[in-house]
């Protein structure tokens, strides 16, 4: 899941002022963690713990409250809630890479990514963005080309992922919506040649930068693996309890 984390905190410097260029300083000076990484972490370490998620996800929020969170998991991880609150929003998918590297047949990546991601993004397209990431992951880990991945994702979502990069960014924006990013951050790395130039082209789409570079990113460190010195900068920017937890899933699940 490190390609997922590395992806979010290249793409927090464009969170707000998005670019629509692959030329930009990878690990900059406005660059963080943010919820996408923080969220990521709390499912890693429900898998490996076997801890209750609701519980986990609301400690997590609390122990990292200003990371940058949607206004609806606020009001949901601070409060009492309990139940999904019918969301479609992409953070379904930023967060959903361990299941995809954790679990070792495609059905249960994708029964188990509908129950971690359906305690809030319970709405179909929440799920199917977690699920259509998730898949790709496991796919991807797994030895399936390209071709192999777009025709599965294709024939079991409905997306339409079969566009270019440059069709996309010139008129694309900030969209939240797993069905208005999902797709376009799948296709940032059908198109890529390695780690990093999947980063790249999912920042220069000029949208919810972290969120699709951190989707991107899952899925090409299935593909390619991620250069170790983008581990170790990675690694710098979290504290030593998210560090500990990336460790952890990293030696359980064998990377």
């Amino acid at each position: 899941m490190i390609g997922a984390i590395a992806g979010d905190i290249i793409g927090s410097q464009y969170e707000f002022r998005p670019i629509k260029t692959t030329e930009f300083e990878l690990f900059g000076p406005d660059c963080r963690f943010t919820d996408d990484t923080v969220l990521t972490i709390a499912l890693a370490e429900a898998l490996v713990t076997g801890e209750e998620y609701v519980p986990l996800l609301k400690h997590y929020y609390r122990t990292f409250p200003d990371a940058g969170y949607g206004g609806t998991f606020v009001k949901w991880a601070s409060g009492p809630y309990t139940e999904p609150y019918n969301s479609f929003g992409n953070g379904a998918a930023m967060r959903i890479s361990p299941v995809g590297f954790y679990f070792n047949t495609l059905e249960d990546v994708l029964t188990k990514t509908e129950q971690y991601t359906d305690v809030t993004h319970n709405h179909p397209e929440g799920i199917k963005g977690a699920q259509a990431t998730a898949a790709a992951i496991f796919l991807a880990r797994h030895g399936r080309s390209k071709d192999e991945i777009r025709r599965y994702i294709t024939d079991t979502f409905g997306y339409n992922i079969n566009r270019t990069c440059d069709q996309i960014r010139p008129d694309y924006y900030f969209d939240v919506t797993c069905q208005g990013s999902v797709p376009e951050a799948i296709i940032c790395f059908l198109e890529s040649t390695d780690y990093e130039s999947a980063i790249r082209l999912a920042v220069s789409l000029g949208g919810d930068c972290d969120t699709q570079a951190c989707i991107a990113g899952g899925i090409a460190e299935a593909f390619y693996g991620v250069p170790l010195w983008i581990v170790d900068k990675t690694m710098t920017y979290l504290d030593l309890d998210l560090r500990f937890v990336c460790r952890k899933f990293s030696s359980y699940c064998g990377d």
